[in-house]
């Protein structure tokens, strides 16, 4: 069974389906609402357990009474948690989620940024077990620790590159692969060529841009070339992103290739989109 760490954001996500998004001063009537246990790390951590792996999440969850939504959804999917802050007793991290007909959305997050964890214990064993650790830049010293112990004992480390964010760079002295969004833009770069050089030099190998349902972009040494994201009816593209991850580190910590795992990733994380929230999708024969 491959073992997967992942490090970084767990938040309870408050889903509106609206026919538009509003406008200023505006409102608008839901027709559906739901809440589900979401961040980057926490859904790839799903994702992961929902392949065949054991997944460990290390996030900040804490003791406040909407806490046990979070713990609930890790304990149903077998996800062990490694709780950063157990003794935060405020609210946790809370998002407000729009999703519009065509699919869309719309997301309102205070993200890791109001909760206090303190310097990260990080479980060398664990790391060693690991067939992959990944990092989504939240709670960023939390990332950076078990990154380097991670590298320290040979287990490879996959950065979810959604933004840049203080302390990013740090955090890619750590990093064998990385796998961006078009929204991640380090210091000088405006276009996924640029990206690939910027990581180049700072040593990262295999790397991959993902565009929605564009091709995905990739570098990986010497080599480069896209990936085709197949076509779907979109229902929902809420953690399209996160379960591609999720999947990306299932694959490559039992042996795909660094691109047959992103092109079985493409598969799983389209197809997650015919369905309505991030975890539906589990509930079919999808690929």
């Amino acid at each position: 069974m491959a073992h997967g760490i992942f490090v970084g954001l767990s938040t309870i996500d408050v889903v509106y389906g609206v026919n538009e998004f509003p406008t200023a001063n505006s409102k608008v009537a839901a027709h559906g609402q739901d809440a589900f246990v979401g961040g980057p790390a926490t859904n790839a951590s799903i994702a992961f357990a929902h392949l065949g792996g054991k997944s460990v999440l290390v996030t900040a969850v804490g003791c406040h009474p909407l806490t046990g939504a979070v713990k609930q959804e890790l304990r149903n999917y077998s996800v062990q948690l490694i709780d950063l802050n157990p003794a935060f007793d405020q609210v946790p991290v809370i998002s407000s989620v729009s999703v519009d007909s065509a699919g869309r959305r719309n997301v309102v997050s205070a993200n890791a940024t109001r909760v206090p964890v303190p310097p990260a214990v990080v479980d060398f064993e664990l790391c060693e077990q690991a067939g992959m650790v990944l990092v989504d830049g939240h709670y960023m010293q939390a990332c950076q620790a078990w990154a380097r112990t991670a590298q320290a004992c040979g287990t490879p480390v996959v950065l979810d590159a959604g933004s840049w964010k203080q302390g990013t760079s740090e955090l890619l002295q750590s990093v064998d692969i990385a796998i961006c969004s078009a929204d991640f833009l380090p210091p000088g770069c405006a276009t996924a060529e640029d990206v690939f050089s910027y990581l180049k030099n700072c040593g990262v190998t295999r790397i991959a841009v993902t565009r929605g349902a564009e091709p995905v972009l990739y570098v990986s040494g010497s080599a480069s070339g896209v990936v085709p994201v197949p076509e779907v009816q979109a229902v929902d593209t809420m953690g399209a992103g996160d379960i591609f991850h999720g999947a990306f580190c299932s694959f490559a910590s039992t042996g795909f290739g660094f691109v047959e795992s992103l092109r079985e990733a493409a598969k799983i994380a389209s197809a997650s989109c015919r369905f309505h929230g991030s975890r539906d999708w589990m509930k079919h024969s999808i690929v």
